[in-house]
């Protein structure tokens, strides 16, 4: 069986880089299946932006995705699921979705303080999704929240230990310490890029939840449920697109995902939807 040819193709979008975050707990879990990611970086950050305005976003990019042969969508974005997660299963039912849920779960179950820090965008604590995992979840729990403004910023623009991140995760954080907290849940996809810098602030009697991993897993679980999960044994294929400049972002991917190959294609909003820009890449290995 050629493997390659028949491995069902995965689909990630984000704003931004902060996707990459859950991409790289894919890639590590389902190296045989390709992926094609989409940054949305015309529209970063979706953090302050209308639910309704993300919810058109996510409906745009999902049509391309599947345009371009992805079966799965990961919206690896929590302000997107939060606003569009339902509307995008209600829109494309035939698509199976999964999405970014706060874990807060494991955080108040594990929690020995009872208290629980939470970073997250304005957008994700608005919603729905996340006002339900708290009411079934961490009702005897005290959570401590903050919107960190300024961070997925300064982590697009590849700061992910100055000054300006540090100076607004110890003003988030700060007043958590103070309250008691001993775990952090991290609610946006940029932030596990700036794990080191929030465990040099809290400390290491404070435990930092990355939920990469556990989305990587439920979508093994989607393919293994589908009988969609290829055979392991090779590494699949990788695409990016973004609606930024497309060098900046293969600077992005290469500090941040380290070395790989693959190709960047540009692609531009045209009337709501998304299309392929002439702009294509290689983004090779460095040697």
């Amino acid at each position: 069986m050629d493997t390659q040819a028949k491995a069902v193709t995965i689909g990630v979008f984000d704003s931004g880089v902060g996707g990459l975050s859950v991409l790289r707990a894919i890639r590590a879990l389902l190296p045989q299946h390709p992926v094609i990611y989409l940054a949305d970086q015309a529209h970063v950050p979706y953090g302050p932006r209308a639910l309704e305005e993300v919810r058109g976003f996510a409906e745009a990019i999902t049509r391309f995705l599947l345009g371009q042969g992805a079966r799965v969508i990961v919206v690896a974005c929590n302000t997107a699921s939060a606003a569009a997660l339902y509307h995008l299963r209600a829109t494309f039912p035939e698509v199976p979705f999964v999405g970014m849920e706060p874990a807060v779960k494991p955080a108040a179950e594990q929690t020995q303080t009872g208290r629980v820090g939470v970073l997250a965008t304005p957008a994700t604590f608005q919603g729905a999704l996340y006002a339900s995992v708290v009411e079934r979840f961490a009702s005897h729990v005290r959570l401590y929240q903050d919107t960190c403004p300024g961070l997925v910023e300064a982590i697009e623009a590849g700061d992910l230990d100055g000054e300006t991140p540090r100076r607004i995760l110890e003003r988030a954080l700060q007043p958590m310490l103070a309250g008691g907290i001993d775990t952090v849940v991290l609610g946006c996809t940029h932030y596990p890029f700036v794990i080191p810098l929030i465990q040099s602030i809290a400390g290491p009697g404070v435990r930092v939840i990355d939920p990469a991993p556990a989305v990587a897993r439920q979508t093994q679980r989607v393919l293994e449920q589908r009988g969609w999960l290829a055979p392991s044994g090779q590494t699949n294929t990788l695409r990016f697109f973004t609606s930024g400049e497309a060098e900046r972002f293969k600077a992005q991917v290469q500090r941040l995902l380290g070395e790989l190959e693959a190709l960047v294609e540009k692609v531009v909003w045209n009337g709501g939807e998304v299309k392929p820009a002439s702009s294509t890449i290689v983004l090779t290995s460095r040697t």
